[in-house]
């Protein structure tokens, strides 16, 4: 089920925002890459992938704010309620209304004046560029094997890569896009990223 964005836009909801201090190493037609990557890039639902997990979605409801303070709580829990029924295909799974409440509450006490925890990002595309899934991959595996580390944040963002083509994530795949072994992805693959590959799989 693809995501209902219609709430989103029509209320005006910020849910990306590119860095604002980190300055890139190269700049491209397409976007950007930062070598030693940024926290401050937020891309909520630009990927095919989905919210999995409480956790997850707590952070996607946090980050919402933050982007959005102008929102009184009462306009965030309806966002909040949009975001959790399962029917408007932003998350996997359906939460108990009670603990959707204790979700917000827990969000509603954050300090908001500090960004929310962010994944390191090193390749940033532009909204309007009309590369195709595949280029994007190609860019990606040039631009972060460089290196030939594949570091957990560059593993990530190649499984994404591969989840919005709609393949199965392997690591011989993720190794063969960052040109190197795959004993250096089980190296540096964390449970996290583990168990997100398996969650990314079961979408497919």
């Amino acid at each position: 089920m693809s995501r209902n964005m219609k709430y989103l836009n029509s209320n005006r909801i910020i849910y990306r925002r590119g860095p604002i201090n980190d300055q890139p190493s190269e700049t491209f037609e397409w976007g950007m890459f930062y070598e030693s990557g940024t926290h401050e890039c937020y891309e909520l639902f630009r990927s095919k992938a989905k919210i999995t997990s409480y956790k997850s979605l707590k952070w996607h409801l946090l980050v919402l704010w933050y982007l959005n303070p102008q929102l009184d709580q009462d306009k965030f829990e309806q966002l909040a309620y949009y975001i959790a029924e399962k029917d408007n295909g932003f998350i996997t799974f359906s939460i108990p209304e009670m603990l959707l409440k204790k979700i917000i509450y827990d969000v509603s006490m954050e300090d908001l004046e500090y960004p929310p925890k962010n994944r390191i990002r090193k390749v940033i595309f532009k909204d309007t560029t009309n590369l195709t899934k595949s280029e994007k991959l190609s860019i990606v595996g040039k631009l972060i094997g460089r290196n030939s580390k594949a570091q957990p944040e560059d593993i990530y963002e190649t499984m994404i890569l591969i989840h919005d083509k709609s393949e199965k994530i392997t690591v011989t795949k993720i190794a063969r896009i960052l040109n190197v072994s795959t004993r250096t992805i089980y190296r540096n693959m964390t449970h996290e990223l583990t168990k997100e590959k398996e969650l990314l799989n079961e979408e497919i």
